[in-house]
């Protein structure tokens, strides 16, 4: 069972629901976990907030936050999980923000610096991650952490 079945399985089987806010991966989660049968038992939908101005309009990231921090930060990932939480109306909700490649952002952090959080009502995690390889290799490995994820935050 791949890590998008197991997902999509947990959720159902307690009867949560899902949304999601990418950045770096553009999508790529959501793709991922669409391609499983059944996954609309459970998966909402997503906001690719490619841009500073989604995060902060339809993710309610804090500007001042994205102006200080960047969008590649701990408290961008907590608050876009938030967010896609709260805009989408579902039980959990997954942020992925990050730095694929092959350049760095304005800010100068490194090439494979991803943070990924989860949010439910009742808590909060973000974890930091270091990925090597190019710009592909860099979203598939987010996506599968991301994955994993969500799935030692739901058990």
């Amino acid at each position: 069972m791949t890590e998008a079945q197991q997902v999509i399985e947990s959720l159902a089987a307690i009867g949560k629901t899902l949304a999601t806010a990418e950045s770096c991966t553009g999508g790529l989660f959501g793709f991922e976990l669409t391609s499983v049968s059944g996954a609309s038992r459970v998966y909402r939908g997503g906001i690719i907030s490619y841009c500073n101005e989604i995060k902060h309009r339809l993710l309610n990231v804090n500007q001042e936050l994205l102006d200080t921090c960047g969008a590649v930060s701990s408290s961008v990932a907590e608050q876009m999980a938030q967010g896609a939480r709260q805009a989408l109306q579902a039980d959990y909700g997954l942020s992925v923000t990050g730095i694929a490649g092959p350049n760095s952002d304005e800010t100068g952090k490194p090439v494979g610096l991803v943070y990924l959080g989860v949010s439910s009502e009742k808590k909060t995690l973000v974890k930091e991650y270091h990925f090597d390889g190019n710009r592909e290799q860099i979203r598939r490995q987010a996506c599968m952490e991301a994955f994993r994820l969500l799935l030692e935050m739901i058990q």
